[in-house]
Order: structure tokens, then C-alpha cells, then sequence
């Protein structure tokens, strides 16, 4: 269990219900506007270099709290260890390409093995087949066809015969697919479909009432709707419990695994 707290909110969230969603991809393909706009709706012309940016999320949906940690990664990836890392703490994974750039989708290739080698480390230590939620972006699609420099048939050679990996064409400035991309992601990842931007109430920090625990004589009734808060004082967990957290979830998988013996047996 994990204790949050935002503002005058505790909030309690099962570390089973705890996610990271991590965003890789080269600069300036919209890595950030994307996950702007599933923070908050908001698209900025201006841009920013990201060096490495990471925010959090907290629902309430129908009673049950869930956390989602989202690391914006850096297009430039000056430090190979730490990328490495991010993609072992990583439960969901967006690769961001510009349809307008041949080399930022040549790098998604490299980013798509990249992580599938990585993650085999954990395949090894739970016996298990590694399922790797993922979804392959290819951003401004509102930009002329004739500015296109990879047919959409080529992206969806990536995902094709993956059931865990799916291809989107979104417009982060328009808003286009972006709310659709992240259901397919989600639901791919077997997590609540109101994690998704467009199906829950938006709520800030001062008006967390959903958020507040409980009365004991309560807990056993669930409450209705789905809400999502920003947390805005979230800052990026150090090295050390980053090497916990996969400690954890190595653990966490390897009883599942066990559980699930026990039940067919």
C-alpha cells in the first residue's frame, strides 16, 4: 500500500494498483503534448527541450484508487543507464515518431527492440512471457499529406501479429485520436477503461473530496462516478526505489504465477 499526499488529501493506493506509463521517442516529435493532453487538454505551440519530466496521476474509479506515474523521457537519451531503467520500470510504453520524419521513426524501431531486450531480463527472472503493452504513435497527422515520410502500412508492420502493441496516427495539436489511442492502451494493459482522458471527471487538488478516505461503515459501498487528479507535487523517484520497485514487481509476479498453479491444480 502506498500513502500519497496531495494537498490536504492521504490517499491510499494498493502498490497492485500502481502503474508507469513511460513515453520514449526522438526530440521534437510531440512526446510532451501528447502526455499535455492527457494531463490536462492543453496543446502549447511554444517548445521546450525535455530533459526528463515526470508526472502522476490518481483515480478514484467506482471506489478504487490507482495510481499512474508517467515518465516524459528525453528525445536526446544522454544517459543510457538511466533510459534502461525507465524501461524496466515501465508497465505501459507510447513510441512517439513524427509522420514527417523518416530518422524519428527509425528510432522507434531501435526504441521497440530496445525495449523488448531490456524487458527480457524480467521474462527470465518470473519464468513468464513478458507482456508488453505498447502502443507505436505517429504524431501530426494534421501536417500535409505531402510531407509524409512513412506510409502508415510500414508503421503497422511494428505491431502486426502483437496483440499487446497497436498503431495510432494522432494529432496532438488537433486533439485527433489521442483520447482513442490511450483506451487501446489501457485496455491492452488490462486497466480500467476510465483511466482514459475523455471517461472520468477532471478534478484539481483543492476540490479532492472524492479522494478522501472512507468511513470504515462505507468502505464496503462503492462510489459511483470516476474521477482523475493531477497530483502536482509529484517529483521522479530516486535510482534506489526505482530498484525496489522492480524488485517488487518481480516478486509480486512470481506469486501470481504461483497462485495461478494452485488454482488449476
Amino acid at each position: 500500500m502506498k500513502t500519497l499526499s496531495s494537498g490536504n488529501c492521504t490517499l491510499n493506493v494498493p502498490a497492485k494498483n500502481s502503474y508507469r506509463m513511460v513515453v520514449l521517442g526522438a526530440s521534437r516529435v510531440g512526446k510532451s503534448s501528447i502526455v499535455s493532453r492527457f494531463l490536462n487538454g492543453r496543446f502549447e505551440d511554444q517548445y521546450t527541450p525535455t530533459i526528463e519530466d515526470f508526472h502522476r496521476k490518481v483515480y478514484n474509479i467506482h471506489g478504487d484508487m490507482y495510481q499512474l506515474d508517467i515518465l516524459d523521457t528525453s528525445g536526446n537519451h544522454p544517459f543510457p543507464a538511466m533510459r534502461r531503467l525507465s524501461i524496466l520500470t515501465g508497465d505501459v510504453f507510447i513510441l512517439v515518431f513524427s509522420l514527417d520524419s523518416r530518422e524519428s521513426f527509425d528510432e522507434v524501431k531501435r526504441l521497440q527492440k530496445q525495449i523488448l531486450e531490456v524487458k527480457s531480463c524480467l521474462k527470465n527472472k518470473t519464468k513468464e512471457a513478458a507482456e508488453l503493452p505498447m502502443v507505436i504513435c505517429g504524431n501530426k497527422n494534421d501536417h500535409s499529406e505531402l510531407c509524409r515520410q512513412v506510409p502508415a502500412m510500414e508503421a503497422e508492420l511494428l505491431v502486426s501479429g502483437d496483440e499487446n502493441c497497436a498503431y495510432f496516427e494522432v494529432s496532438a495539436k488537433k486533439n485527433t485520436n489521442v483520447n482513442e489511442m490511450f483506451y487501446v492502451l489501457f485496455s491492452m494493459a488490462k486497466l480500467p477503461h476510465e483511466m482514459s482522458p475523455a471517461l472520468h471527471h477532471k478534478i484539481s487538488v483543492q476540490y479532492g473530496d472524492a479522494f478522501h478516505p472512507r468511513p470504515f461503515c462505507m468502505r464496503r459501498t462503492k462510489v459511483a462516478g470516476a474521477y482523475g487528479m493531477v497530483s502536482p507535487f509529484a517529483r521522479r523517484p530516486s535510482v534506489n526505489s526505482d530498484l525496489k520497485y522492480i524488485k517488487a514487481k518481480v516478486l509480486r509476479e512470481g506469486q501470481a504465477r504461483e497462485r495461478d498453479k494452485c488454482s488449476i491444480q
